[in-house]
């Protein structure tokens, strides 16, 4: 019988690879670094990093045989932590309408549009720090904490229910900064290359157990 996976870090030829997986590695992650299907049905956890359009992130993913179903079974069948890291994030929204609309993993309904600041001011893509906002009268996500995170990114995570939203940030107005639905947690910023916060971030996501 083949070994299990601590995590997988699933390769698609979409994610900045490198960067999360030395982020993993620096809070005692056993990463895989991996295109297998079967190594995700082992795995214990799961992550889908993520850059560049939802499009092609999209269609990276269905590429390769047997990862959407692996996908859905590990993490929605059988409930094993999962994390997005932003167009991962963004992956799990039912659509994204960038350069037109194509289907998402549909794990949180929602779609993933335009971000479009309320004042002119206020550049797009929204990139840089920023503040990670805890959304009021709500409870708080165990994995997510207010603090300083970095962004990089166009379009945004608009759920249909907003108490999938765990965290919010500010650019022109209020963007999602996270969302979350049980196992599945998924993050706008970059937490590998949010310093200290990040870490810590993705040591809580190691401990997680929902």
């Amino acid at each position: 019988m083949a070994d299990s996976v601590d995590v997988a870090l699933i390769d698609y030829g979409a994610g900045n690879l490198r960067s999360v997986d030395n982020a993993l590695r620096a809070v005692g992650a056993d990463v895989c670094v991996t295109a297998d299907a079967e190594a995700v049905l082992r795995a214990g956890r799961i992550v889908l990093p993520g850059v560049g359009s939802f499009g092609a992130c999209a269609q990276g993913l269905r590429a390769i045989p047997g990862m959407v179903e692996a996908l859905e079974q590990r993490v929605r069948r059988d409930g094993a932590p999962f994390l997005g890291i932003c167009v991962g994030m963004q992956l799990l929204a039912t659509q994204g309408l960038e350069f037109g609309a194509v289907a998402g993993l549909d794990w949180i309904a929602g779609a993933v549009v335009k971000v479009e600041p309320g004042d002119d001011a206020v550049k797009v893509p929204h990139m840089g720090w920023n503040d990670v906002m805890l959304p009021q009268h709500r409870r708080v996500h165990p994995v997510i904490e207010s603090g300083e995170a970095y962004f990089l990114h166009s379009y945004h995570f608009v759920p249909t229910d907003g108490t999938h939203i765990a965290a919010l940030t500010e650019h022109g107005g209020p963007l999602v900064a996270a969302v979350a639905h049980e196992n599945i947690l998924g993050l706008q910023f970059h937490p590998e290359k949010s310093q200290r916060y990040g870490l810590s971030i993705l040591e809580r996501f190691l401990e997680w157990a929902p």
